[in-house]
């Protein structure tokens, strides 16, 4: 192996792991000392009433899945090779890093848009006559009508 051969490895490999490591800023984040964290409070946790009541309405949503998974990690080595395929010396190391970077925020896109989870918004009519609405993850055989009783955020039949 020749010395330019190996500077082009190293270089190669050194914008992949940079790529790596920039692929956590693929997705916006609104943890503590983001600008957007300082500019929105957090969203309050919903405050669940426990009590008894009746189904009124089962809504089916779907919720995108949120990190860092295989087709972000996909799209930046693809990237990374595609974009090792451009021009030669600094350029070629600046492709190779954009292209991983790309490769890693399409790839993110991409996976989120296809692995999206299934949820249940369930709205509950409570007997004091005020409504709730719970998200669940599964709401197995619980239909409309059903009397349930509401306990720290979780419905059970009765």
């Amino acid at each position: 192996m020749n010395t330019r051969t190996m500077l082009r490895t190293t270089a190669t490999l050194t914008a992949f792991a940079a790529a790596l490591a920039l692929t956590g800023c693929a997705s916006p984040g609104y943890g503590v000392g983001s600008p957007a964290a300082a500019s929105y409070p957090s969203a309050p946790q919903p405050a669940y009433a426990s009590g008894y009541g009746v189904v009124d309405a089962i809504e089916m949503i779907n919720a995108p899945q949120s990190g860092i998974g295989p087709g972000t990690v996909i799209g930046g080595i693809v990237g990374g090779i595609l974009g090792n395929q451009v021009g030669g010396g600094t350029g070629n190391t600046v492709a190779t890093v954009a292209g991983a970077v790309g490769g890693a925020v399409a790839g993110n896109q991409i996976e989120k848009r296809t692995n999206q989870q299934t949820a249940y918004n369930v709205r509950l009519r409570m007997n004091d006559r005020s409504y709730q609405t719970v998200t669940q993850s599964s709401i197995g055989d619980l239909r409309v009508g059903d009397r349930v009783r509401l306990e720290n955020g979780q419905i059970y039949r009765y």
